[in-house]
Order: structure tokens, then sequence, then C-alpha cells
């Protein structure tokens, strides 16, 4: 389990597990998606992807280059409820970031 304390006094816990599961059935099926900005160094959005979500090194790279050369990357999977405590996680990073239905 990961615990963040985020930048303005917001706290987050999340487990990789939690961090990569994707929607149980019934969920709508919603994203996080990270976005670039002309103000974070990549290696603070690595940073954020890996005390945050839990994610490796190596998979935190990865997102951020996404995030670096497509201008979008899809961070995490899951209800509603819980992407939008993740959009608001990354707002508290400085990041930022949407939540968007998963498209059938």
């Amino acid at each position: 389990m990961t615990a963040t304390t985020v930048p303005g006094g917001a706290t987050g816990t999340r487990t990789t597990a939690e961090a990569e599961t994707t929607s149980a059935p019934g969920d709508d099926g919603w994203v996080t998606v990270v976005w670039n900005d002309p103000v974070n160094l990549m290696s603070y959005v690595t940073y954020v992807f890996r005390s945050y979500f839990g994610y490796s090194q190596a998979r935190a790279d990865h997102l951020m280059r996404q995030v670096h050369e497509v201008g979008r990357a899809t961070v995490s999977k899951g209800n509603r409820e819980q992407m939008e405590k993740d959009v608001q996680a990354m707002h508290g990073f400085g990041l930022w970031a949407t939540v968007q239905a998963v498209e059938a």
C-alpha cells in the first residue's frame, strides 16, 4: 500500500493492485487522463506516478513519456468515484488531469 501526502494537505492511498484494476462488471468504465503541461518536469511527473499510484520506475517512465510525447496518458482505470479521487490527487500535485468515460 502506498500512502501519499499531496501538496495542499490532501492525502491519498492506493495499492498497486488498485492502481492497475480494470472495471468490474457493473462499473461504467472510467479512466484518469493526465495531460502534458509546460510547467512540470518529466522527473516530477514520474515521481507523482510512482508515489501516488505505486507504479514501478519503468511503468512510471513509460506513462511520463506518453504524457510528454503524445500529450496525454491514461494512468488509471476503474469506477467513476475512484477516478475522480485520482484526478483530485493529480490536481493536488499540480498536474493537469481529467476523468473520461471509456469508449466502447
